[in-house]
């Protein structure tokens, strides 16, 4: 396949006889930001993972389907040659590595790059724009940091490898929504330098704002596909992910309680 992007084709994962993606496919443009949307084990994670080639570490296995990225099929790769061909991915939960320094951390993030010392020395650089806190505290033990900022370190430490495209797993995930914020304007700016993101993400309404295309899993299988904006304003995604109900059908949800017969036998008790 051609491009310079991601594409995922006809993908299906297994856990032993447990199937967890069915036939999965969707596509990151090179430059664009696209979010992968879906409640709990819909498989976003698994798609990750897919891609990553981390699948093996949690015994799981491309069954179908392929993966290209850059015209390149990826899906035979071990995982340091996924990060090697330009793929980072920044786990669910952070993942740092507590006890050791955030200049570490950053250090352990550049080891799969095949950028030479001044590439290493450039991405330093840029995270340490991207996140001023964590050049303060270079020497200080990752376990140390807030929540908020050992977020920020894993994204920075996926960025030490100077990726082409960034895998997100629920970068907003247990952080305050002021901090969640800052997270979002992060992932815009890096996108703004020339990366491209996969965004997976329960927050359905900063997901669409970051997003040009999203993509909805149900139990394994695309749900829905499109445009940010028309899945936003789609009623299915607004009721499901973005917690707007239908305010005529609430209404008449509200008469149809209050005209409902009372219990004489209980209407007289406190």
């Amino acid at each position: 396949m051609g491009g310079s992007g991601l594409v995922v084709q006809d993908a299906s994962v297994g856990y032993g006889p447990v199937r967890a993606l069915r036939q999965v496919s969707i596509e990151v443009p090179d430059g664009a930001v696209v979010a992968v949307l879906g409640g709990n084990g819909a498989g976003k994670s698994t798609l990750l993972r897919a891609i990553s080639r981390t699948l093996a570490f949690h015994r799981g296995a491309l069954t179908t389907g392929s993966i290209h990225f850059g015209g390149r099929r990826i899906d035979g790769l071990h995982a340091d040659r996924v990060v090697a061909a330009g793929v980072s991915q920044v786990p669910e939960g952070r993942r740092v590595f507590a006890r050791m320094t955030v200049a570490d951390n950053l250090r352990a993030g550049a080891l799969g790059s095949a950028g030479s010392r001044a590439a290493k020395a450039r991405a330093l650089e840029r995270v340490h724009e991207l996140f001023p806190v964590l050049a303060e505290r270079a020497g200080q033990r990752a376990g140390l940091l807030s929540g908020g900022e050992q977020q920020m370190l894993a994204v920075a430490r996926a960025l030490m490898g100077s990726p082409k495209l960034l895998l997100l797993d629920e970068p907003s995930l247990g952080l305050a929504p002021l901090m969640a914020a800052r997270i979002a304007d992060t992932i815009q700016e890096i996108n703004a330098q020339g990366t491209s993101v996969l965004l997976v993400e329960q927050n359905a309404a900063l997901a669409l704002r970051l997003a040009s295309r999203a993509y909805v899993l149900d139990v394994g299988e695309v749900a829905l596909a499109g445009p940010a904006d028309e899945l936003s304003a789609s009623d299915e995604v607004r009721r499901r992910y973005l917690g707007v109900v239908d305010e005529t059908a609430a209404a008449d949800a509200s008469r149809g309680v209050s005209a409902l017969p009372v219990l004489r036998r209980w209407a007289g008790r406190r």
